[in-house]
């Protein structure tokens, strides 16, 4: 099988680079309209040789996500990262997609925020107002779930910052662009 053909072609590439940038559809929608700063909007750039195509590299610091589409080619998204002290570090592999993926709590967060999260339990199916938003993928160790996703997300405002228990948050439209993109066994590392 051809990796290659996984690869959009520039032109595509940047076709896909506007579609993203677009607001939300109505099948993607947000729960209130949200502009979202220039430096956090999806763009293809030139990055290091260095990067394997098909791979995922997160720089929680900037609050950027890159998608290596070709060698020396990326999309950029701006994304909402974890909270200090919950935020995930390392190398993981996307071993699962979902749209609309359903949600619980794990239950670490409910013991650690029973206010927020104990009503959550049972969980949320998937839709609009599901935490994880319009697309969820999974990262996985040794085949072992970390519990951490890369995922939409129902409060847009959130992109930017450093809110969340450990997961990668993006616009709906944005993570729906993504999961296309992203074949199973994807490496991410996150910085």
């Amino acid at each position: 099988m051809n990796p290659n053909r996984f690869l959009p072609t520039r032109r595509q590439a940047l076709a896909l680079t506007a579609a993203a940038c677009a607001a939300p559809s109505a099948a993607l929608p947000q729960s209130k309209p949200f502009v979202l700063p220039e430096h956090l909007r999806p763009i293809l750039l030139n990055v290091r040789d260095a990067f394997e195509p098909q791979t995922i590299h997160v720089l929680p610091s900037q609050y950027h996500l890159y998608y290596i589409v070709e060698r020396g080619r990326a999309l950029r998204y701006g994304v909402g990262v974890g909270r200090e002290g919950l935020e995930f570090k390392g190398t993981a592999v996307v071993e699962r997609k979902e749209e609309w993926p359903s949600w619980r709590p794990t239950d670490e967060m409910i013991e650690r925020e029973p206010e927020q999260y104990a009503r959550f339990e049972d969980g949320v199916p998937g839709g609009p107002e599901n935490p994880l938003g319009a697309r969820a993928l999974y990262l996985y160790q040794n085949g072992i779930d970390t519990y951490y996703r890369i995922h939409g997300t129902n409060q847009p405002s959130t992109i930017g910052t450093s809110v969340s228990n450990g997961c990668i948050r993006m616009l709906n439209s944005h993570v729906a662009h993504l999961y296309e993109q992203v074949p199973l066994g994807t490496r991410v590392t996150v910085y």
